[in-house]
């Protein structure tokens, strides 16, 4: 049905595109991992070496995409211990220390997605309440919702049910951002923990240019409020949650809070994830508010929260001038596509920004993004990107590929935690989806003639959750992990 390669390379990030040899790296090159989101004594133990054996799916420095034929991959207590030609591997292979996995024809192994840009407490409103633009949005839907999770058991009940649904549609890592509220941000870790998903966590800052319902009242109550959440974060040592640094954007927080942020994350060297750039009105605003500054960037900069640990929402309006301040601080753009149509945001050029050397992941955006599935944040990027192209001939758009790898080992760079997780490089965690194309309900019929990449175009494209039959983080199953049933099966 396929065809057969031992190594097919797609999509280059530069302009040459050939066929080559995969190059395995070495543990002793992998970068140290950071506190608390490495493996750890709570990690799953594993007597032996499972090895999965089929084709595998994912990005590298050089590749958008690159497809792995008859390969197997090596797990160890979940981390990647050796990823090479079967030829190579039965050579080895002793079942004493091999537990070996076969996938099927029509089976492959991709890394787990990684969701840069979602808002946890607003997944009630997900699929409602968007006939208005950003500012009304935040004030008529968002803003009430966040409101409510001062009462902790309904923040538990929608945390519950957003972290198992993101696991369910194949996002094994998310960077969330919660409300105001400590308590309620405190169980969102502990449910990610139960629920073996990798994240980043914020509690969000927010005191000023906001209803009087929902409102931090002073600097002092944001930033005391935040180290506690911080240091009680670290305290747990989570095995793969970590705190972020959330100043929700310019327009509702002082100038005052976000240096007092900056210095925090610089201080205990935390993430930083804020909004920016999202629409010409909050533009427009911004410089208002904050005449002294060149620009949006600028505004943030200042307060020290541009760094190679920041993740920053939209970035549609951003000048060629902050575009290129983002690559020389080494921090990343979250393109949230979906969120951008769905409350007319305006349209992110992901080309231009890839092409300029950018990191940009790819995020859901939940609720102005109406879906928490990764999968169509890739097609809408896809649409997206179409539309610039239909506006102007000379726009390339992007493709399958460029999706794929911002939706995993984009993602894992606009994080910062590459080193350990986004692709299947020996050493790193094996945060990974198994994807049947021709399982029970599949929506997603195979052909004689459908080669290995076409395979992985009508997964994303057609497929769906009921295609991710497995969804792996550091090595383990974690939609077997037994937690309080909230989603009705597809």
């Amino acid at each position: 049905m396929c065809q057969q390669l031992s190594d097919y390379v797609v999509g280059s990030y530069t302009k040459c595109v050939n066929k080559r040899r995969y190059i395995s790296w070495t543990l002793g090159e992998i970068p140290a991992p950071i506190d608390h989101i490495q493996c750890s004594r709570h990690s799953v133990k594993m007597a032996k070496t499972q090895v999965y054996c089929g084709m595998f799916v994912h990005s590298t420095k050089k590749d958008y995409m690159r497809i792995l034929q008859n390969h197997a991959i090596g797990v160890k207590e979940g981390k990647i211990v050796f990823v090479e030609e079967m030829i190579k591997f039965q050579l080895k292979a002793n079942e004493k220390e091999h537990e070996v996995i076969k996938l099927n024809n029509n089976e492959f192994l991709m890394p787990g997605m990684i969701d840069t840009h979602i808002h946890a407490p607003q997944y009630p409103n997900a699929g409602k309440g968007l006939d208005q633009g950003l500012l009304e949005w935040l004030n008529k839907y968002t803003f009430p919702t966040e409101a409510k999770f001062k009462e902790l058991e309904f923040a538990k009940n929608t945390y519950r049910k957003i972290v198992r649904r993101t696991l369910e549609n194949g996002t094994t890592t998310a960077s969330y951002y919660g409300t105001i509220h400590i308590d309620a941000c405190l169980a969102l870790c502990d449910i990610i923990e139960e629920n073996g998903q990798r994240a980043l966590v914020g509690k969000v800052n927010m005191n000023a240019n906001s209803p009087d319902y929902y409102i931090e009242e002073s600097v002092d109550v944001s930033v005391s409020e935040t180290k506690k959440f911080v240091d009680e974060v670290l305290q747990k040592k989570y095995p793969r949650v970590l705190p972020i640094i959330t100043p929700r954007f310019a327009i509702s927080c002082s100038q005052q809070l976000m240096d007092a942020l900056g210095l925090l994350a610089i201080e205990k060297d935390l993430h930083v994830q804020t909004h920016i750039s999202e629409t010409e009105d909050e533009c427009e605003m911004v410089g208002k508010l904050y005449p002294e500054c060149e620009d949006y960037l600028d505004v943030y900069d200042k307060a020290g929260l541009i760094r190679n640990k920041t993740v920053l929402g939209h970035g549609i309006y951003l000048s060629d001038k902050e575009r290129k301040k983002i690559k020389q601080k080494g921090a990343s753009i979250s393109h949230c596509p979906n969120s951008n149509l769905s409350i007319r945001s305006g349209i992110f050029n992901a080309r231009q920004c890839l092409s300029e050397g950018i990191k940009v992941g790819l995020g859901t955006d939940v609720s102005g993004g109406y879906s928490p599935s990764m999968m169509g944040a890739m097609r809408t990027a896809i649409h997206v990107s179409n539309m610039l192209t239909i506006k102007d001939r000379t726009h390339k758009p992007i493709t399958h590929r460029e999706v794929f790898m911002m939706a995993t080992y984009g993602g894992s760079q606009a994080l910062a935690i590459d080193h350990l997780v986004g692709n299947f490089e020996v050493g790193k965690e094996f945060d990974a989806l198994l994807v049947s194309l021709d399982c029970p309900g599949s929506q997603v019929d195979i052909f004689d003639d459908d080669t290995p990449e076409d395979l992985v175009q009508k997964f994303i494209f057609l497929g769906d959750n009921r295609n991710i039959q497995k969804v792996f983080v550091n090595g383990e199953d974690v939609l077997q992990r037994k937690v309080p049933d909230v989603c009705p099966k597809a």
